[in-house]
């Protein structure tokens, strides 16, 4: 049964079009036609789950199997939370509004190791038991995660799932649905179930699984695989297109994956190791779904994903083509990773125009020696050649990303970081042009599962002290702006990353302290307090210490009583990881740091052999660099093969020339002003969102419509005047500026096709190409209010209370400007028209009065509060504003 969601979703929360369901291309399947139910629950705010690619292709995935739905839920904001609560009501998902608890299956997306308290916040806030032993009773829908961080290292999270999908989820959700709706008509036990979902290839059931002594993991009965497998699958580009949210996401644009994996080996990156082999888009697949999602979205911006997009060869050819396609709609491209050494005009092209993004390098190190340690394959040369390159094209700003506390680090390499940033900016002067700016990266290198260098670790004050040094540096250097990751963060991490099942006490206490949404700024205090409580009341302090002090590195020797810690060379470090020779003479304490002890995570079978890890990490401590597969040799790692798969690298196609620029359109050969209502749930989307909701409108509709001239050209839309949220309308009036005449029935027809139902077109007329906007004509707003009435009061009192608000000349009201100081307004004067309206349809305790009052341009407004305020004073009682409809704008003759 659907909640009743009306007096929680209320103008009085923050966003509270997050939680409405009703975006564009939003699927809504019948709840009678499934026989499985899922939902995707995105353990984050609204605005990181929408705009989440993985989220849109998995939804779009699974809506289109038969006999299966897929709805949505986010982590609510701490306002909704404290509703929920209160009111004792269960997280619902956003599209059907019904409970978590009447669906078959919850599936969480877990891809940041600080993730699952937010998890278990979701969990708690649907009323459904947090770990799987608590579920073994009751009627509980299944909860599984998926994601990099459940892909790589599952055991910390052990006890609060029923079951991991390993790897990609398009092909392994619909066969996990199958056996889902199979075990559902032959009525098995949630064990059975199980049991059936832990022969599919990528499905990890914890519950049959224990945890050894030696920190490895083993089945605990026979008929399970010892290693599970992660699932590989190609990519589909058709299914990224979809849910076109009215919040404004963090990834506000269309995005479109064109590779999917990494071979470039960079040693410190996970992503990289756990999606091997790489698989390339064929290129006319990319053109077609982004000029395809461009005209059904609305969007004006897309972006190119990979985890190295410059790696993607036809790169150039697919941007270019799509912007000559879509050169007269001022469209940008967005590139969220890109190699500085492949950087060049043809990249430069697709990226700039009118609206040129930000651009964004990653070089890891500020030495050669520590780029060739990480394997980073970038040599000076190649980044200046990069960085020139983009200079020249226009770009006065770029983005770097570094990283300290890499294996083999000295000072030197840190403060190499600082060399590099004031050698790439003499480099990059010109008479008239401003000097190359930078904004800085810098975080903490934190060890990750399945990579070379996950036997690796640094101190948190060894984290400090080279952000101080690098700190120091950068004082002498000016078009510098540094930001270093919180070291606090690094722990946890850390600490969660690379922990083993014992870790699940640890991580529900620390939800339990306040800990939850760990990797927004204003909370690191009380999650690393929080973290720390919990660690400690575990017993498991020690453990944490090996990751806060560094235990785990192999360039410096132990602390002992009689020495303090000291950095080792390469070759120490590597007769460190030999076992220790047999002489005949007593040994020495050996340094040996077996690289072959058992880690929590080497049940799971990612394609890439532990042994290759370990012959790497000695590479990396020689500096010496493994070419990358797709394009050279193979570096034997042990992925390609049936299970995985093999490398898939298409040739790159010409570039096609450069047809120019946008050029806007800025022609006015005539304008329109259309009347329409804002209705139902679209009264909780704010006027900003409207506005850009009416661009993305005329985007879909191709109606042709006129830009401004200057840098920052933008669709000539203007609509009259912000409606307050929560507001209904029925006479809300917006201006249109075409490049060429429409019959008005024509374009009111074509605009209302790409509108939504809850915001109707009334009329539409044809103004003077000269005649004021209607912003510059507007003169009065006429209102209808919903106002709690005294249970004493009749129509008679209300009426005298309206008539002594008539007969007074002065109703005065402080107000503060924008300034901060303070002014007296007369009420009295922006009231025109007041009357008490006698509705049957009301409750008792509610009455509907109707007003008209100023409403110019130059803040001469009566806003309805102020009505409340005239009626308070005359009839000295409270009153409460439950609704408040615009009724019509007024405009000048």
């Amino acid at each position: 049964m659907a909640i009743a969601i009306e007096k929680l979703i209320t103008s009085d929360i923050v966003k509270p079009a997050r939680y409405l369901g009703n975006e564009l291309l939003a699927v809504h399947k019948p709840w009678d036609t499934a026989t499985i139910r899922w939902v995707l629950t995105y353990p984050e705010l609204y605005e990181v789950g929408a705009s989440n690619l993985g989220h849109i292709i998995l939804y779009n995935i699974l809506n289109a199997q038969p006999r299966q739905l897929c709805d949505r839920a986010y982590l609510s904001a701490p306002d909704l939370a404290a509703k929920l609560r209160a009111t004792k009501t269960p997280l619902f998902a956003v599209e059907s509004k019904r409970s978590l608890t009447e669906f078959d299956i919850l599936g969480f997306s877990l891809s940041y190791e600080l993730g699952a308290t937010n998890i278990l916040e979701m969990l708690d806030l649907a009323g459904i038991p947090l770990t799987w032993r608590e579920r073994l009773t009751g009627n509980h829908p299944l909860i599984f995660a998926g994601g990099q961080t459940a892909t790589s290292n599952p055991e910390p999270y052990a006890d609060f799932f029923d079951f991991f999908a390993l790897g990609d989820g398009e092909e392994l959700l619909p066969e996990i649905g199958l056996v889902l709706e199979e075990g559902k008509q032959a009525g098995l036990s949630r064990q059975e179930l199980l049991l059936d979902l832990a022969q599919v290839p990528g499905v990890y059931v914890p519950q049959f699984y224990d945890l050894a002594e030696d920190g490895s993991v083993h089945p605990n009965r026979p008929d399970v695989p010892k290693r599970i497998l992660r699932r590989v699958a190609t990519p589909i580009p058709a299914y990224s297109i979809g849910l076109v949210p009215y919040v404004q996401t963090v990834h506000d644009r269309l995005t479109i994956e064109i590779r999917r994996g990494c071979t470039r080996g960079c040693r410190f990156c996970q992503p990289g190791m756990l999606t091997r082999p790489a698989r390339d888009v064929e290129p006319e697949k990319v053109v077609t779904a982004i000029e395809k999602g461009m005209r059904e979205t609305g969007y004006n911006e897309f972006s190119l994903l990979s985890l190295s997009c410059s790696d993607y060869l036809s790169l150039p050819a697919v941007g270019m083509e799509i912007k000559n396609r879509l050169k007269n709609e001022n469209i940008s491209l967005s590139l969220p990773s890109q190699r500085v050494d492949r950087f060049d005009e043809n990249i430069a092209n697709i990226l700039g125009g009118m609206r040129q993004g930000g651009l964004t390098f990653a070089p890891e190190a500020g030495t050669q020696r520590m780029r060739d340690i990480v394997n980073k394959g970038l040599t000076n040369e190649e980044l200046l050649r990069g960085v020139k390159t983009a200079w020249e094209q226009g770009w006065d700003k770029i983005k770097l990303y570094f990283m300290i506390g890499l294996p083999g680090e000295t000072d030197a390499d840190v403060l190499g970081i600082a060399e590099t940033v004031s050698w790439l900016q003499r480099e990059c002067r010109a008479k008239g042009r401003r000097p190359l700016a930078f904004n800085l990266t810098i975080s903490n290198f934190t060890p990750k599962p399945h990579t070379p260098f996950q036997w690796h670790s640094v101190s948190t004050a060894e984290f400090e002290r080279k952000q101080k040094l690098l700190r120091q540096e950068f004082r002498r250097i000016k078009g510098v702006k540094v930001n270093f990751t919180d070291v606090r963060i690094s722990a946890m991490e850390d600490f969660i990353g690379r922990g083993d099942r014992t870790l699940g006490q640890v991580l529900r206490r620390a939800w339990e302290l306040g800990a939850g949404m760990d990797s927004w700024y204003d909370s690191i205090e009380q999650a690393y307090n929080a973290w720390g409580q919990a660690i400690a009341e575990a017993g498991l302090t020690w453990k944490y210490r090996q990751v806060e002090n560094g235990e785990w590195n192999l360039f410096q020797q132990e602390d002992t009583e009689t020495s303090p810690p000291h950095p080792l060379t390469p070759r120490q470090v590597l007769q460190r990881l030999e076992p220790p020779q047999r002489t005949g003479s007593s040994p020495t304490p050996p340094l040996s740091l077996s690289l072959d002890r058992p880690l929590p995570w080497d049940h799971i079978d990612t394609g890439i052999d532990k042994k290759w890890l370990q012959e790497d990490l000695k590479r990396a401590l020689e500096a010496a660099t493994v070419p990358d597969c797709s394009f050279e040799g193979c570096s034997h790692c042990g992925v390609c093969g049936t299970d995985f798969g093999h490398n898939i690298v298409i040739p790159p196609l010409p570039v096609p020339e450069f047809a120019g620029q946008f050029v806007p359109n800025t022609t006015k050969a005539q304008r329109l002003r259309v009347w329409f209502g804002k209705q139902g749930d679209m009264a909780l989307v704010s006027h900003l969102d409207v506005m850009r909701l009416f661009d993305r409108a005329m985007r879909r509709s191709g109606l042709p419509i006129a830009f401004t001239g200057g840098y920052h050209p933008s669709p000539r839309i203007s609509v009259a005047l912000a409606l307050p949220l929560g507001a209904t309308s029925s006479g809300e009036i917006v201006d249109f500026e075409l490049t060429q005449p429409l019959d008005i029935d024509t374009f009111r027809q074509k605009l209302a096709e790409v509108l939504p139902s809850d915001i109707p077109i009334y009329d539409v007329v044809q103004l003077d190409l000269k005649a004021p906007a209607a912003t510059q004509g507007l003169e009065a707003a006429e209102y209808l209010l919903t106002v709690t009435s005294p249970e004493a009061a009749t129509p008679a009192h209300w009426q005298d209370w309206i008539d002594t608000i008539k007969q007074k000349n002065e109703i005065w009201w402080e107000q503060t400007t924008k300034s901060g100081k303070t002014q007296l307004v007369n009420l009295r004067d922006r009231l025109f028209e007041l009357e008490f309206i006698e509705t049957a349809n009301l409750a008792e305790s509610a009455v509907r009065l109707r007003y008209l009052g100023s409403c110019r341009q130059d803040g001469t407004l009566l806003r309805p509060e102020q009505i409340l305020f005239m009626l308070e004073q005359v009839a000295g009682i409270e009153f409460q504003l439950l609704q408040i409809h615009r009724n019509r704008l007024v405009l000048r003759n």
